[in-house]
């Protein structure tokens, strides 16, 4: 097992990343599923990174806690600010909650016990494998279940219109926050994990790139099922450690990937009903 350990050794943070982002990209996927094209999940996820940190770093809490307390803040921040940003839809929804990263990173750049524009470091190492694979194994689960549930129908019915929605008796605006609070929960955890096994944290983590970022994940693995977000935070995720030996020209070949698939393959790369038509001419063909 020696390669393994030197595997790990080499790739561990390389591997979580790969977990948390599969995190905050079925955190958006959630938002979508209802029709609401919002960027605030980036700062959902600093805000839940901040505060199981500074309560790890100051409180002594346990790692069970903080993770909690990371997934509850930033789902309390969404039902404050869900009422009346929730009223806005498509680019006016996606510019309100930019508005309101900038002013989470703002804040944590101005206060004294977040460390400022420097950070937070000496976090305590305690993420390990197995948390990050229980938490998105549940997750998806949840998700799974939520999706053919009456809640996950209501969500469908929102997206496709959300005019037929309300004449049908949905109550769209509870359904909207639901979508909106879970999604910023999903997103908190994913922080809390990510700033223990990372060491130290900072604001311009969680500021405007991150969260287009995020929602690039969601729309390049595509976002008709579970699968699709994550193959696509995987793909963002592994892309940039793949092209190291082109150095410079790394940014313009993952840039080039994405410009494809968005011209070619623009419901995302798992689409689900294009993939059971392939399965469907592949079992076609062996017969």
């Amino acid at each position: 097992m020696e390669w393994f350990n030197d595997f790990w050794s080499t790739y561990s943070t390389l591997v979580f990343s790969v977990g948390v982002h599969a995190l905050l990209a079925l955190s958006i996927w959630l938002t979508l599923s209802c029709g609401l094209l919002s960027l605030a999940n980036a700062a959902f996820m600093g805000v839940g990174a901040y505060v199981s940190a500074l309560l790890t770093l100051h409180l002594e809490w346990s790692f069970g806690s903080v993770l909690l307390a990371g997934g509850i803040a930033p789902t309390l921040v969404a039902l404050i600010i869900g009422a009346p940003v929730l009223r806005l839809s498509g680019v006016y929804l996606a510019m309100a909650t930019l508005a309101f990263g900038e002013v989470v990173r703002i804040t944590v750049l101005n206060l004294e016990i977040t460390g400022g524009p420097e950070g937070l470091n000496g976090i305590p190492l305690a993420t390990e494998g197995w948390h990050i694979a229980l938490i998105l194994a549940v997750t998806v689960y949840g998700l799974a279940r939520l999706r053919r549930s009456k809640v996950g129908r209501a969500f469908e019915a929102i997206k496709e219109d959300e005019v037929a929605a309300r004449l049908m008796g949905i109550n769209v605006d509870r359904y909207k926050l639901l979508a909106f609070s879970l999604g910023a929960f999903i997103a908190g955890v994913a922080g809390a994990l990510n700033a223990h096994f990372t060491f130290f944290i900072s604001p311009r983590e969680y500021g405007f790139e991150n969260a287009v970022d995020i929602l690039t994940m969601a729309v390049l693995g595509g976002t008709s099922s579970l699968i699709g977000p994550m193959l696509g935070s995987s793909i963002l995720t592994l892309l940039p450690e793949l092209l190291r030996s082109l150095q410079d020209f790394r940014s313009l070949v993952n840039g080039a990937v994405l410009v494809l698939v968005v011209l070619f393959l623009p419901k995302g790369l798992w689409e689900s009903r294009r993939i059971r038509a392939f399965f469907k001419r592949l079992k076609g063909g062996q017969a």
